[in-house]
């Protein structure tokens, strides 16, 4: 006969409950735990990336913008009604005066054919300065030699004397190729029709500057190059040719260029 089980005894343990100041430092830290946890550390590319956004952003609200659109003028006076507010006075009153410097009649004759554009950046109003664009055919011409024709200076119709240093160069007409646009300028200024662009001559940079021609007016030039070949030209020295192309469309009151000197020089690469 097995022996009777044998009894247990159940054992309790109980602990006394925490004090309660302690409770309090338990729930704060718990807290803090809890806070740290959602708290996620900086991306380290997030300046990188806020900037990227803020450039996006402004991308987008300048597209929203209406871009800048060539401004139409009727008229010579229109035109002078227009810049007066826009420049300052005495620059606006030596064009035409000043050596070297065209009219307002030459301004208003660009614009009509097409070859300058009076462009505003801002919004409209009369503190907007006006911006002259120009597209230019540059031809660089070389001697066997390699050196570079540039033109020195130009004859006006006023008798002045207009300093260059620069190689043949012409404004654009609209919708004219760089070619063709070269091909006039070496016939209306050198003379010639025996015209050869050298392939893969091309370059393009923009340049801005106040105009020569017209003082206070700024300017962006849009620089279209490149080499050529010209046959029938003296290939050492200085020599000169007379202008065909501006002279024939001179209006009244308008100066234009009945003279082109030209010379040799080294290409320096200051050119």
């Amino acid at each position: 006969m097995p022996p009777p089980p044998r009894p247990t005894t159940a054992i309790t343990t109980s602990f006394p409950p925490p004090p309660p100041h302690l409770l309090f430092y338990f729930a704060a830290a718990a807290a803090a735990l809890s806070f740290l946890f959602f708290l996620k550390p900086p991306h380290p590319l997030q300046p990188l990336l806020s900037f990227r956004r803020r450039r996006r952003r402004h991308l987008e609200t300048s597209a929203m913008r209406p871009p800048a659109v060539p401004i139409a003028f009727s008229s010579p006076d229109s035109l002078s009604e227009w810049l007066k507010p826009r420049l300052p006075s005495n620059a606006f009153a030596s064009w035409g005066v000043a050596p070297g410097t065209k009219t307002l009649q030459n301004l208003w004759l660009e614009l009509s054919h097409g070859e300058t554009s009076l462009l505003l950046s801002d919004e409209e109003g009369s503190s907007s300065l006006p911006l002259r664009a120009v597209h230019v055919a540059t031809v660089r011409v070389r001697n066997p030699r390699g050196a570079l024709l540039i033109e020195s200076h130009q004859l006006l119709s006023d008798g002045t004397i207009r300093p260059r240093r620069r190689p043949l160069s012409e404004k654009m007409r609209p919708g004219e190729s760089v070619e063709d646009a070269a091909a006039r300028a070496v016939m209306e200024e050198l003379g010639k029709e025996a015209v050869k662009i050298l392939p893969d001559s091309y370059e393009m940079r923009v340049e801005e500057r106040v105009s020569a021609s017209y003082p206070g007016l700024p300017a962006r030039y849009v620089l279209h190059s490149v080499d050529a070949e010209v046959e029938g030209l003296p290939q050492e020295g200085e020599f000169s040719t007379e202008e065909t192309g501006e002279a024939v469309e001179a209006r009244e009151n308008a100066v234009f260029v009945r003279r082109h000197f030209w010379k040799w020089v080294d290409d320096d690469g200051s050119i």
